[in-house]
């Protein structure tokens, strides 16, 4: 597990610098092959319904493309019919967690702009699904998101080795990703879940990234957030963190969180199919 781990973070490493040359965006007449979207996204002239009157926006996981963090869950939300967007942020989201939250903010300031919607729901990854939420709380962002679903995210950090070698060489947001970083402080200091949004986090206990696995888990009034760990309803779902977005009962559980009022029904059984 841990040589499996240690060779994404090398192959993610060569990922990273060669988007620092290109930047986190690219207008169209420059875009590089790393500004690819996933299949379903990043149609600018989508306009939400009634049926699903936020559009979505997808929020990479550190050291991740979109093309291939969202590979599976993006024409998943298209087909049910939202409109999608992602975005590659922070050089291969590694820059500091304030930074890339900037980032955020002006990207769904720009969805926002081009599809008329109010608010917009967030999906993040890992640090997609943590970085989020220091834009809703310090970055105004508690009134613009309805819906933050949280794949495996590095909500109270990992206490994984790596992340420390790897913040000290090229990857500022991996320090703040640490358990006990000063960013992590400030961000879980008082609620955790600013009023707002509803939250919902989808954990599994084989998480071999956020370690320990509980470290995604948020606390908050019940009417607001809901807790989901895989195994509690598939227990033979051995989906680790990675590759958490393309495992077809994550995208059951997403689909319910942006389908209703609310967070995610902690009641709803998903079926326990693919990798599961």
């Amino acid at each position: 597990m841990r040589l499996r781990t240690t060779a994404r973070l090398l192959v993610a490493a060569t990922a990273a610098a060669a988007l620092s040359l290109t930047g986190p965006t690219a207008s169209p007449a420059t875009a590089s092959p790393l500004d690819i979207p996933p299949k379903g996204a990043n149609d600018w002239s989508c306009k939400p319904d009634s049926a699903h009157p936020q559009p979505v926006v997808l929020v990479n996981g550190t050291f991740k493309l979109m093309v291939e963090n969202w590979a599976a869950l993006s024409p998943k939300l298209k087909e049910a019919g939202y409109c999608v967007f992602a975005f590659n942020y922070g050089h291969g989201e590694t820059d500091p967690i304030p930074q890339a939250a900037v980032e955020l903010r002006d990207f769904v300031e720009a969805v926002r702009g081009a599809t008329g919607a109010e608010k917009v729901d967030l999906v993040g990854h890992s640090q997609g699904g943590m970085m989020p939420r220091y834009y809703v709380k310090f970055l105004g962002g508690a009134d613009k998101v309805d819906d933050l679903v949280g794949i495996v995210p590095s909500n109270h950090g990992t206490k994984n080795p790596l992340a420390i070698a790897a913040g000290y060489t090229f990857c500022p947001s991996c320090t703040d990703q640490r358990v006990g970083s000063d960013l992590l402080k400030k961000l879980n200091e008082g609620t955790e879940t600013p009023a707002g949004p509803d939250y919902t986090v989808v954990s599994t206990r084989y998480d071999e990234v956020v370690i320990p696995y509980t470290s995604a888990l948020l606390t908050g009034p019940a009417e607001h957030l809901t807790n989901v760990v895989l195994q509690d309803k598939c227990p033979l779902d051995l989906f680790m963190h990675d590759q958490a977005t393309k495992d077809p009962v994550v995208a059951q559980w997403v689909l319910n969180a942006l389908g209703r009022k609310g967070p995610a029904d902690p009641g709803f059984q998903p079926r326990c199919v693919g990798g599961a």
